[in-house]
């Protein structure tokens, strides 16, 4: 499956489309969040939109990165839609957005806020726990970082 990298301003009407659809059927339908789910993230001009379709011309697999701050890069909206599950397309996703960040932006730290369930998974990508889990939107949610920046 073909992983593909964009700004805003280069995604076609259609493919932001299919972005925004599979992340509200996911966030707001499937984890039965009522929440703004677009935002001005979206359409800032250096967010990244990583991506991947599958054979049906659906979004299999999605997150964006961007600055946060002036000192690191968020990688958030991090999805792989129910068909895909469990087939290693999550780790695939993330060393994607890994590269990108590191090329795109080499000194900064990146920094996720990781549904709790989850914190295993981030860690084996190197990422630490910075903080306590809390309540997003009736999630619980924790902190990670992974620091790129020599000590």
């Amino acid at each position: 499956m073909k992983l593909h990298t964009k700004y805003f301003s280069e995604l076609d009407v259609i493919t932001f489309f299919k972005i925004a659809k599979a992340r509200v059927d996911i966030f707001v339908v499937e984890q039965n969040c009522a929440y703004p789910e677009l935002d001005e993230v979206d359409q800032d001009a250096n967010t990244l939109h990583i991506y991947a379709l599958d054979d049906e011309g659906q979004i299999a697999m999605y997150a964006r990165c961007y600055p946060k701050g002036s000192d690191c890069i968020a990688i958030g909206r991090v999805i792989v839609s129910q068909s895909h599950r469990g087939k290693g397309y999550a780790t695939l996703l993330m060393q994607e957005c890994l590269a990108k960040c590191d090329a795109v932006w080499p000194d900064k730290n990146i920094e996720l806020s990781a549904q709790t369930h989850l914190i295993n998974f981030y860690a084996s990508l190197g990422f630490e726990q910075i903080s306590d889990s809390y309540l997003e939107d009736g999630i619980p949610h924790t902190d990670m970082k992974l620091n790129k920046k020599a000590s």
